[in-house]
């Protein structure tokens, strides 16, 4: 991988755009492919996953989607005792920080006399968690996506990852939902899962919401099943934005950087610095440690998404980074504290020379289903927030509803709705 620096203000209009925006680019470039799937399955239900998946395992039946037993069984004798305890350690971690997220289950309060006006919180009742597979096993997103909803109160929390040869799902990722605490776990990958999981088939009930990461197939699929079910968010190929000055180390600079785009060829990594020596030493380590890396099939397609940009300052830099959105935001400056202040769109934020990306992705508790492809302006990271609803509620003595009677009625009879208005008027005669 060969990078050079760039001058953040002087990109064309063109190589702006194309760091900006390639991940909703090739998402929309995708769709009528996914929604073809998407209809296959509404109706004709397990039929065209098994048509897929058939490759995997000869005399394939829809039921051997299901994972059974004796397969948590043989994944445990795989799995080395030292992987399952640490697995163990992070989900402590993520389990400690998304309960405290869970706020008050129901509070109220006195509006005006007479009028008491509240919220109470009302978990999910289904929820399916994607949990990516292929190219790399993801214990740590069992994690992340199933521990949230279990401590939202989910009762049910299914699993579809997909599955390699012979129909195997990685003893990782069955080992991880066994510490999590999830049972039910189904051998389906891409727009077959979520299309499964959005629309029910006979073999997989369907769920009221689908979260979890994915390729730019899951996310698509994803976008085109919500409102059929709700879904976190627009969580595709991984990327990173790093923001550094000149007191950060180059080296492990570039480690940061190369560790984004390692996920998948459309994952993108940014170096953002107002220090030209910086941005030219990384560009050197780069270079330097790139040839003895592994998985440089994957890095060399995702170049194509990567930049080096030199700000003139560090407010430029700042004002690009909200621009961009990152889903995972470095902070690798002489007082990242201060610049935590002018941030105000990112998926999770690393502050520091100590808090490189992949502590969030595995064990410090906080969550790595995060938006992306600018997705952060609108979105936040997976939280307990998204398993819960939170109706509100409202109770009003006489004497509160004749205090607004002729607000509402007034309002109502602005608005063409007379019958609104009789409804108030009715409990207030005689």
């Amino acid at each position: 991988m060969q990078l050079k620096p760039e001058k953040l203000g002087q990109l064309s209009p063109q190589r702006r755009q194309a760091i900006l925006g390639r991940s909703l680019a090739d998402v929309s470039g995708v769709f009528e492919r996914v929604r073809g799937i998407l209809d296959d399955i509404k109706a004709r239900g397990d039929q065209p996953s098994l048509e897929e998946h058939s490759p995997l395992k000869e005399g394939l039946t829809a039921e051997d989607f299901q994972v059974g037993p004796e397969e948590f069984r043989a994944a445990y004798a795989e799995v080395p005792d030292k992987v399952a305890e640490h697995l163990k350690k992070a989900a402590a971690n993520i389990k400690t920080f998304h309960q405290a997220q869970l706020e008050r289950p129901q509070w109220q309060m006195q509006v005006a006399p007479g009028i008491w006006a509240g919220r109470k919180h009302t978990p999910l009742d289904s929820v399916g968690c994607y949990v990516p597979g292929g190219r790399a096993a993801y214990p740590s997103t069992v994690l992340m996506t199933v521990l949230p909803a279990l401590a939202a109160g989910v009762e049910r929390v299914a699993v579809c990852t997909p599955a390699g040869p012979g129909l195997k799902v990685s003893p990782y990722t069955l080992v991880a939902c066994d510490i999590a605490g999830v049972k039910e776990i189904y051998k389906l990958g891409g727009p077959w899962a979520v299309g499964s999981l959005a629309y029910g088939t006979p073999v997989v009930p369907r769920v009221a919401k689908i979260v979890g990461p994915g390729n730019k197939y899951v996310t698509a699929a994803k976008l085109l099943v919500f409102g059929q079910v709700d879904i976190d968010s627009p969580a595709g190929p991984s990327e990173a934005l790093i923001l550094a000055d000149a007191t950060a180390n180059p080296r492990w600079l570039a480690l940061d950087f190369l560790s984004q785009v390692e996920h998948d060829p459309d994952s993108a990594a940014v170096l953002l610095t107002d220090s030209p020596e910086i941005a030219e030493a990384v560009c050197r380590e780069i270079e330097s440690v790139y040839p003895s890396l592994p998985r440089r099939e994957i890095m060399d397609q995702a170049e194509r998404y990567c930049a080096v940009l030199v700000a003139d300052d560090l407010a430029q830099a700042v004002a690009f980074s909200n621009e961009y959105a990152p889903e995972h935001l470095q902070v690798v400056t002489a007082e990242p504290m201060l610049v935590l202040n002018s941030i105000r769109h990112a998926g999770s934020i690393f502050l520091g020379p100590w808090a490189p990306v992949p502590v969030g992705d595995y064990a410090s508790g906080t969550n790595h289903v995060l938006p992306t492809a600018r997705g952060a302006r609108a979105f936040s990271g997976l939280s307990v927030d998204d398993f819960i609803k939170k109706p509100t509620f409202q109770y009003l003595s006489r004497e509160g509803l004749m205090s607004l009677a002729p607000t509402v009625t007034t309002l109502a009879e602005a608005e063409g709705l007379p019958v609104h208005a009789l409804a108030v008027k009715a409990r207030l005669e005689g």
